[in-house]
């Protein structure tokens, strides 16, 4: 058991807190919005996330606690994770600030804490910040010396929202860098995922891991839609029926122990759609094509898958107001405004460039999402759309229907369209419903 104090109470860090909890470990975990501290230690979820709310019943007030005093929090633990957010500078460089913040406060702490504390850093950083800034701004707050009387390391996480406890609970892989401290602080931290394949590196090789990784998850997606955009333009061809001949590649579909098919989980990522969001693709995308920019080395390629993403959603509103025949005095249902079903998240989501682009066509607009409130519309500065709670009346006396999320409440549209008439426009961003099964379908690469 490793007492673990963990700097960051948001998606990453109470995710990780709650699975290392769940695996026996003593965790603190701490964040400055004291609201949140304490709706944690009520047993009340901050985020929306399958799962947890199920361990944070399980285990708060006995191996999982928030707490808004840091310097408590590392005198009392052997090793702390930092998992602070970085979000995109206005280049599409990341900004470490909140990194850096966090590191100086842990340097004044560290020597509080038990000989050989180790600080891990789990926050996406580009190569060379925790070896580099991170080390050596707890250096200077701490005077110790790095490596020898306190460990550094770096931890990514691979957390995909709606499964994110699944995924580290019972991970594909766990990358670990580092000195020697942190790398024996690691392997004790994990030692409960014996089967796990273990990646023992360098810091920068592990934070690299973690931006390649998504990098190319980003380049299947905008791969997909540039050739979905391509069969458009030529008109007959059907990229749902194009990605399903590349799926059935040796590459994407292996076989199972008795002979049958078994598809590789990356095939999901190599189909057409209004474009992928979120916290995390756009944002490594974008940090690793500044980095490039920085040391002189354009990386042309993540550039273009970029641009390919970017394009996406006036895609979507120009297959609609080719649907429609135009779009002004039109009545639009927007449906899924998180990036992705099974989540509350709608950062740099799709929905949004598409609300906006159909209020600016003059269309009047409804949106509907299971999870995500109106609040956020007028966050977006999206005043003139309505938010609809229920689907059916969401849907009730419009022209079109763009499906921008892939929720699985969405799958019940052929039954309720059949109710009305005369049935909408259906406009698939994710393709996720069969043509036949409405009377009016229009798609992305179709």
């Amino acid at each position: 058991m490793t007492r673990v104090c963990i700097v960051g109470a948001g998606y990453v860090g109470l995710v990780t807190g709650l699975g290392l909890a769940e695996l026996g470990h003593d965790v603190l975990c701490v964040d400055v919005d004291e609201g949140k501290v304490d709706a944690i230690n009520a047993g009340r979820a901050p985020i929306h996330e399958a799962g947890v709310h199920d361990l944070l019943r399980m285990h708060v007030g006995t191996g999982f606690r928030a707490s808004s005093h840091l310097a408590e929090a590392i005198a009392a633990s052997q090793l702390t994770l930092l998992c602070v957010g970085t979000p995109s500078s206005a280049n599409g460089s990341i900004d470490t600030s909140a990194v850096e913040r966090a590191a100086a406060h842990i340097g004044s702490a560290l020597p509080s804490a038990e000989p050989g504390h180790c600080v891990i850093v789990k926050s996406t950083v580009l190569p060379g910040t925790t070896d580099g800034t991170v080390t050596e701004v707890l250096a200077q707050f701490s005077g110790m010396s790095p490596g020898v009387e306190f460990g550094v390391g770096a931890n990514p996480e691979f957390l995909t929202e709606g499964q994110a406890v699944e995924d580290f609970l019972r991970p594909d892989r766990i990358v670990i860098g580092g000195d020697e401290l942190a790398l024996a602080a690691l392997r004790k931290l994990y030692a409960g995922l014996p089967d796990v394949p273990l990646v023992v590196t360098n810091a920068r090789t592990a934070e690299l891991v973690k931006y390649a990784s998504n990098a190319m998850l980003a380049n299947a997606i905008s791969f997909a839609n540039e050739i979905a955009n391509l069969g458009s333009a030529i008109g007959g061809i059907d990229a749902m029926e194009v990605m399903r001949g590349v799926h059935l590649s040796r590459y994407l579909t292996g076989k199972g122990p008795d002979g049958s098919p078994v598809r590789a989980g990356l095939a999901a990522f190599y189909e057409p759609g209004c474009g992928y969001g979120g916290s995390c693709l756009p944002k490594d995308v974008a940090a690793l094509a500044a980095l490039g920019r920085e040391m002189g080395l354009p990386l042309l390629l993540l550039d273009a898958v970029a641009a390919v993403n970017d394009g996406q959603p006036a895609r979507l509103v120009a297959a609609t107001e080719a649907a429609l025949k135009g779009l002004p005095g039109r009545r639009i249902a927007v449906l899924g405004l998180a990036f992705k079903p099974d989540t509350d998240d709608v950062r740099c989501s799709p929905a949004f460039p598409v609300l906006h682009a159909l209020v600016a066509g003059g269309a009047a607009v409804v949106a509907h999402d299971p999870i995500v409130g109106a609040e956020v519309l007028e966050r977006e500065g999206l005043t003139e759309v309505a938010h609809v709670a229920d689907l059916q009346s969401a849907i009730k006396a419009v022209d079109a229907i763009i499906i921008v999320t892939r929720w699985a409440d969405y799958g019940a549209l052929p039954g309720l369209l059949a109710e009305l008439d005369p049935a909408p426009v259906v406009v698939d961003g994710r393709r996720m419903l069969d043509p036949s099964s409405v009377p009016h379908y229009a798609g992305i690469g179709r």
